[in-house]
């Protein structure tokens, strides 16, 4: 193992840390050797797990603040913001969109300019979206494309993905990346479930399956406030606690490289099916639980299922499943999952759509009926027999629908960790096809393999995420009048992918004599 000789007046700042050498720029790793069993037990592993720690944590808070809309927007109508369903479908998917294009100058980031480092900065960017957030849902006139311009800004979040799972990829061996990175997305993934259930709560709108009940009035700037705070600490235990890696280190033009493999568009494909729907769903969840089972004509009358005892359910159970999806994949191979993972997709989504054929149309009173209603609360009549008998119709199907969804979602939380297993084992295979062993030649390769495949997570997130600004705008479709049956036919279109995806992981990955079947991807 290279020795690296630590500075005395600046010793290493923690047992183990050895290799640690401090620059101007922060605490610099500059032997690296994860595959070296040796390194690994002496003191690679300790180090790379508090990176793990740290970076969970930071990822975690980015998730929360990406999908701080999501929840959020199924309750702008009791804050005084009146706007439609395909509007509301469209500020939960703007951040997506966002935070999609940004992972890949996020993924850039990483060896340009340190994982510590660019923890550090990816947090302290958090405050920006939370804190324009306080200030425009004080602001019952603010207009909608103000609001889109802020939700937009809730991207930095997603982009933190990107460079978080680049980042910890570095730090661990091959046999071990699967189950690394699967914790690490999933550490990020849960951020959503706890937004979705604690903002709720937090703001005053009741939660916890109706243990906590609503207030008179909800106050979102609440919530704001908090992940503002939380941001800043992600920032600060950056500084303190992670390690960046001079074998990271690289260009944009080496990293944009791996652009030219057909297995990077290959896996975004499936990353699409597999991330996108995780997040697209998580996004989408608030907003299809109200739209399909819950009437709230004026704030202070409702009927039906409330979406904010079940709508972080879907990201909770999508993010518990992710590290199992790694580690089964780290066991029986990552493509041998992702296909069954799939196939589960197709039934679970047809599933869903069958259970909303069941439901009942519910009467809508007329739009000036309902202003009226909400200008003079005391005027409105109660809920009439046809809409009482639709809603609690609908309500008997909600189970089925909630149950089937959450099979969905288990299903994309396995896939995700299992695709993640999938892209360094390619370009690992990339290598070793292409070398002989036991040769310089090979060494070498097996190296850049490591720098590709980072950076092929970076490329695949990216595409992924854009799953997550397809799918709620799919189920806001404009060109379909009723959103319920907008709802139903995105579900179909769903479910046409998953196939196609199916067809793409046999056939590439999975069918005999394919080169990365007889490699075990």
């Amino acid at each position: 193992m290279t020795s690296v000789v630590t500075p005395a007046t600046e010793p290493p700042t923690e047992p183990g840390d050895e290799a640690v050498v401090r620059r101007r720029t922060g605490r610099w790793i500059e032997h690296w050797d994860p595959e070296d069993p040796d390194f690994w037990e002496s003191s690679g592993r300790q180090v790379a797990r508090r990176n793990l720690v740290w970076s969970i944590f930071a990822e975690h808070l980015g998730f929360s603040v990406w999908l701080l809309w999501s929840v959020s927007a199924a309750m702008l109508a009791r804050a005084g913001f009146d706007f439609s369903a395909q509007q509301l479908f469209f500020l939960v998917a703007v951040p997506n969109l966002v935070g999609s294009l940004l992972r890949l100058p996020y993924t850039f980031a990483v060896p340009t300019f340190g994982g510590r480092n660019w923890t550090m900065i990816s947090a302290a960017l958090l405050v920006v979206p939370t804190v324009l957030f306080v200030i425009v849902v004080q602001r019952p006139d603010t207009p909608y494309w103000a609001f889109v311009v802020i939700a937009a800004t809730a991207g930095f979040g997603g982009g933190n993905f990107s460079s978080s799972m680049t980042n910890i990829n570095y730090f661990y061996p091959t046999r071990l990346k699967g189950s690394a990175l699967g914790l690490n997305a999933a550490g990020g993934n849960i951020g959503v479930a706890l937004i979705q259930f604690f903002l709720p709560i937090i703001v005053g709108a009741g939660g916890a399956f109706g243990a906590i009940k609503a207030a008179d009035a909800i106050n979102l700037q609440r919530v704001g406030y908090l992940y503002a705070v939380l941001a800043v600490i992600g920032a600060v235990a950056a500084y303190l606690f992670m390690n960046n890696l001079a074998s990271a280190s690289g260009k944009p033009r080496e990293t944009l490289a791996v652009a030219r493999y057909k297995h990077t568009w290959i896996m975004s494909l499936l990353y699409i099916g597999t991330f996108g729907s995780f997040i697209g769903y998580s996004a989408a969840m608030p907003l299809l639980i109200k739209i399909n089972f819950f009437r709230s004509p004026i704030p202070t009358e409702s009927i039906g299922i409330n979406f904010v005892y079940y709508a972080f359910l879907g990201a909770l159970v999508g993010s518990l499943t992710r590290p199992f999806g790694g580690w089964l994949a780290d066991r029986v191979g990552g493509a041998r999952v992702t296909l069954g993972c799939f196939l589960a997709m197709i039934v679970g989504t047809l599933g869903v759509f069958y259970s909303l054929t069941l439901l009942d149309p519910v009467p809508v009173p007329a739009p000036e009926q309902i202003a009226a209603w909400t200008a003079d609360p005391a005027s409105f009549p109660g809920f009439s027999p046809e809409i009482t008998a639709a809603v609690n119709h609908n309500s008997d199907i909600f189970p089925w629908f909630l149950g089937l969804f959450l099979f969905v979602f288990a299903a994309t939380g396995i896939a995700n960790g299992s695709t993640y297993k999938m892209i360094p084992h390619i370009f690992k295979a990339q290598a070793q096809n292409a070398t002989t062993a036991g040769t310089d030649e090979r060494r070498a390769a097996e190296a850049r393999a490591v720098k590709e495949g980072s950076a092929a997570l970076g490329i695949i997130g990216a595409a992924g995420a854009m799953g997550g600004f397809l799918i709620p705008i799919t189920f806001g479709s404009p060109w379909v009048g009723d959103p319920v049956e907008a709802c139903k036919a995105a579900f179909m279109v769903f479910a046409a992918y998953y196939v196609l995806c199916s067809v793409v992981t046999w056939s590439v990955y999975r069918r005999p004599g394919a080169t990365m079947a007889e490699a075990g991807v």
